[in-house]
């Protein structure tokens, strides 16, 4: 049995590895040590998520997948995270959340013991899970409200563009070099943003 920990955060400018130290403590505790971790920078409620497939493809049954809270590892939607289940299920991966106290049995090298806690730490992730959605469907209703409220007030700017960061991605669309995918991992930033700058220099080699 191998421990994976599974680190995310939502956004490039926050740091994924925050909870990092809290991981490898739950763990010394109970005398386990995190074989590795898995580490990045994207939304709980896509499925898009490159670290958290590559520990599910590098598991072997009973593996753990260690994570601080149950909305570090979904946020999604009903269809998607019966998805990410289904993944974890077929590889019969224990995911133990230091935020649920019931799947800490899962550590316990008692089989007959944490096979009885499987089904309800099945259940409390499914309730978490949803709850976890809940809470970014209102988060992302509140900002959205905010936005319009500002917009009615005259006071809506939107985001502030990255100059610098927009001419280094010119610059590299300029000598041909890179690929789009190596410009978003050397710049951090989404495809959008890379087209949205090769229109630009598009329409002033015109």
């Amino acid at each position: 049995m191998f421990v994976r920990a599974y680190l995310r955060a939502s956004t490039k400018s926050q740091d994924a590895t925050r909870a990092k130290a809290q991981l490898e403590l739950f763990a010394i505790n109970r005398g386990l040590h995190i074989a590795a971790f898995y580490l990045e920078n994207e939304s709980g409620a896509s499925l898009q998520r490159p670290a958290l497939f590559e520990l599910i493809a590098d598991a072997t049954a009973g593996d753990i997948l260690l994570i601080e809270q149950v909305d570090r590892l979904s946020r999604l939607n009903e269809a998607d995270w019966s998805k990410l289940k289904q993944a974890l299920n077929e590889k019969h991966i224990k995911v133990v959340a230091l935020d649920l106290p019931t799947s800490w049995i899962m550590t316990s090298t008692d089989e007959t013991t944490a096979r009885m806690f499987d089904a309800i730490n099945s259940m409390m992730l499914d309730m978490l899970a949803a709850i976890a959605r809940k809470d970014y469907i209102t988060r992302r209703e509140r900002a959205a409200q905010g936005v319009q409220k500002a917009k009615m007030a005259g006071k809506y700017k939107g985001r502030t563009e990255d100059t610098e960061r927009n001419l280094l991605i010119q610059k590299h669309l300029k000598t041909g070099v890179s690929s789009w995918a190596e410009i978003m991992e050397l710049v951090g930033c989404s495809r959008g943003t890379v087209a949205k700058q090769a229109a630009l220099v598009k329409t002033s080699q015109q």
